[in-house]
């Protein structure tokens, strides 16, 4: 499923780093894009939610943890 899940990302983001960890059926992501920039935190993660929707609905994935983040926020947390 974790390919699965950074496909449905990368369809829908551009994105410039991606991580996805799975722990049964909670998930983690790391998203660093240029299209967050100007978005707020909540933003970002909504688009992200958009993307995990379908997975989220059927109840593949219960819980998430999204960290989403532009390119000089993701520099700055390294």
């Amino acid at each position: 499923m974790q390919k699965e899940i950074i496909d449905l990302i990368q369809t829908r983001i551009s994105v410039d780093h991606l991580e996805v960890e799975l722990s049964g059926n909670h998930c983690s992501v790391t998203v660093v894009s240029t299209e967050f920039e100007g978005l707020s935190a909540v933003k970002k993660q909504q688009r992200v939610y958009q993307c995990l929707n379908e997975k989220i609905a059927s109840g593949e994935i219960h819980a998430v943890n999204i960290r989403a983040l532009t390119p000089s926020q993701w520099q700055a947390s390294i």
